[in-house]
Parts: structure tokens; sequence; C-alpha cells
């Protein structure tokens, strides 16, 4: 067989300085390798927040400098099926790290990224114990890979940051809702928040709030649902930090 070069490669050879560029810059902030785990989605999450990158494999993700909290980093590709994922021989050493920083959300769709959400510690717990429970019921056998549902995601986590137009978030296959977390959706989702809005409006511009308990994400209702996604849920964004 004879190779010769694909009539794109000439393309790709004039768009290559700029990747260089983009390289220069993620080395600047511990990045070696943007093509590698994801380090430019992660570059691009961290210049985005102003946070750190805590260079290495083992550890905490990110370190907020002025304060000195640290976060776990975590991207998902909205065009495909599933959730964020997590680690592939999770463990109650890994589940204890967990414990112990907030965790960051970013919706991607392909390389654009598209909103990003923070979830405390406590708000992770239910995770963190269902898979405790699984290791332990499993007789002490690492986990692989458990996922975390995007829809529960947006629906509890603090919008930090948004761009462009809505973001569907149906329940995926994998990553599947801890019954307790289900249990409070439910009430969720008819407890009365017209008190939340002076809160919203006090803070300045967030776009809109939550259909859920906490305050500060998005209003739902105050954008067009098409009826062919029947009871999925939408995230509709614009330009936003908080």
């Amino acid at each position: 067989m004879t190779f010769k070069p694909h009539d794109d490669f000439a393309l790709l050879q004039r768009l290559f300085p700029a990747i260089r560029e983009f390289q220069q810059l993620a080395d600047k902030h511990g990045i070696d390798d943007i093509f590698q785990d994801n380090g430019g989605k992660i570059l691009q999450l961290c210049l985005c927040l102003g946070i750190d990158v805590l260079p290495g494999r083992e550890g905490n993700d990110a370190l907020d400098a002025t304060t000195g909290g640290e976060f776990e980093l975590k991207t998902l590709n909205f065009r495909k099926k599933g959730g964020f994922t997590t680690h592939h021989h999770l463990n109650p050493t890994i589940i204890a790290k967990y414990r112990q920083v907030a965790w960051i959300f970013a919706a991607y769709e392909g390389i654009e990224l598209r909103a990003i959400w923070r979830l405390t510690p406590d708000q992770m717990e239910p995770w963190f114990q269902q898979w405790s429970d699984k290791w332990h019921a499993t007789g002490g056998k690492d986990i692989n890979n458990p996922k975390i549902a995007r829809r529960y995601v947006i629906e509890h986590g603090e919008l930090l940051y948004s761009i462009g137009g809505p973001i569907e978030a149906s329940k995926p296959k994998k990553g599947k809702i801890p019954e307790v977390v289900e249990e409070l959706q439910d009430d969720s989702l008819t407890e009365d928040t017209e008190e939340d809005e002076d809160t919203a409006k006090s803070r300045g511009p967030i776009v809109g709030r939550s259909i859920g308990r906490r305050e500060g994400a998005l209003d739902f209702g105050k954008f067009p649902i098409s009826a062919k996604m029947g009871p999925r849920y939408l995230m509709a964004c614009t330009t936003t930090y908080k």
C-alpha cells in the first residue's frame, strides 16, 4: 500500500500555528497536551472561571488561589447520551476525596462551551452514598466509572456561566439518579418559588431561576418548549456569569 496525504492535510498544516499557540497557552497553565485527558476543555473551563489547573493525574483538578478551595472538574459533550463520568476504579478512598471538594460541571456541544454549574459536597452526597453502598454490597469490588446524571446537575447545580440556545437535558440511560434524589425532585416541582424571585432580582443579571428548590438557576417556564420534547427538561441560556 502506498500512503499519501489527504487533500485536507494542507489545510491542517495552515491551521496548526494557531493550535501551537493554544498549546503554548496550555503550557503556561500546567497542561502539557491539549489533546490528551480533555486538556483543552479543562484549560478553557479554568480560564472561564478564573481558577488554576492543578497538574498531575492524582488529587483534585483545580484550585481557587484566593480561597484555597479545590474542585473536581467534569465535562460532558451534550450531543452524546449518558452522564458525567467519574473514576474507573471508584472505591472508598476516592469517594472520601470527592466528599472534600466542590464539583464543577461543564456542558459542551462538541467543542463549544455552553454552561457551567457548581455543586457542593452536600448536594453530591446522594451519589457518594449510592456508590459507597454498591462498593460494600459487591464485596469491596471497585466500581467502573459510574455516571452522574446531567438532569441532576442542571436541576440542583448553581449556574455559573451560560451561553447560547436551549440545551436538552433528558433523563439519560446511564447515570441513574438515586431514589432519594428522585423523591426530592418530585417535591421540588410543586413547591412555590415566588419568594425566590426577590432574591433573584437583587442578585443582578442571572437569567431566570430553577423549577427546583435552589434559587439562581433558570425558570424553564419563561422559554417556549416544543411539543415534540414532551416532558423532557430544557435549559435555555443567554451569555451570563454569576
